[in-house]
């Protein structure tokens, strides 16, 4: 089926979901554009309910394969103009589609004996999350934690920043409470990124179950995490500024854990 107008139903819903969280979670629907981030959704097992695609722009002979000959769900051909007017972002590769992610809870992680986790305490910026997807799914980490977020973690910019980690590294939205009370009956070691009370990262044994625990840039993490955690580690800083970006000092601590683990082998 064609669609030329940006009136039709269907774009009119594409766009909603792109742009309301509230449309997003009443539904449980998402919009997913791009070759790569569909691919990795489409890998993740979410739900494929209607592909939108532009001819003249599209093209199906990309080394991971034709994306769209993999989706179920309805297809739509839209015109240039009506996927211009939908599009979340320039130089798009001409599809997008709505799906139903996998919304997991922290009792559906399928964690190993000494898992490695990422949490993160009320994100605030779309693109943090993102970047530190990126590096969790790099390391890897075995999942990321996103406590008390205050963004979801399906908004169009995470999917885009993290060119579809968020659908390659389990990632989950909990409480503070819930997420230590999780991390605790499991024997995980929280470690807390923090300046006060701790000692450099490197000198912190991250071998065991670990969880590193990241607060915002702005404020930090709230007493809870500081109380609950088993060492407080630090990165440190040499130069005249006091702390580097969440999502870069993520991902120094969790290659430094991966560091150890290969180190011990």
């Amino acid at each position: 089926m064609l669609i030329s107008s940006t009136q039709n139903p269907r774009i009119k819903q594409v766009l909603a979901l792109s742009q309301k969280s509230t449309e997003r979670r009443s539904t449980g629907l998402i919009v997913v554009e791009g070759h790569r981030e569909l691919l990795h959704c489409v890998n993740s097992g979410a739900q494929v309910q209607a592909v939108f695609y532009c001819p003249a722009i599209y093209n199906a002979s990309r080394g991971e394969g034709d994306v769209l000959a993999m989706c179920e769900g309805e297809r739509f051909e839209v015109t240039k103009p009506v996927y211009d007017r939908i599009a979340y972002r320039e130089g798009t590769e001409g599809i997008m589609a709505v799906v139903k992610p996998r919304m997991l809870t922290l009792d559906d992680l399928q964690l190993p004996r000494h898992p490695l986790l990422m949490v993160l305490e009320r994100v605030e910026k779309p693109g943090n999350l993102g970047a530190v997807l990126r590096s969790a799914d790099a390391a890897p980490a075995d999942a990321v934690i996103v406590c008390d977020p205050l963004t979801d973690i399906y908004n169009p910019n995470i999917v885009r920043s993290s060119i579809g980690a968020v659908f390659t590294v389990p990632c989950v939205p909990c409480t503070t409470a819930q997420c230590i009370r999780f991390l605790k009956q499991r024997d995980v070691h929280i470690l807390t990124a923090q300046l006060q009370d701790s000692k450099p990262y490197y000198d912190t044994d991250m071998r065991c179950g670990t969880a590193i625990v990241m607060g915002t840039e702005s404020t930090g993490l709230t007493p809870e995490w500081r109380q609950a955690a088993d060492a407080h580690i630090r990165i440190p800083m040499n130069g005249r500024l006091d702390s580097l970006n969440v999502s870069v000092s993520a991902a120094i601590l969790l290659y430094e854990a991966i560091r150890q683990r290969q180190h011990s082998m």
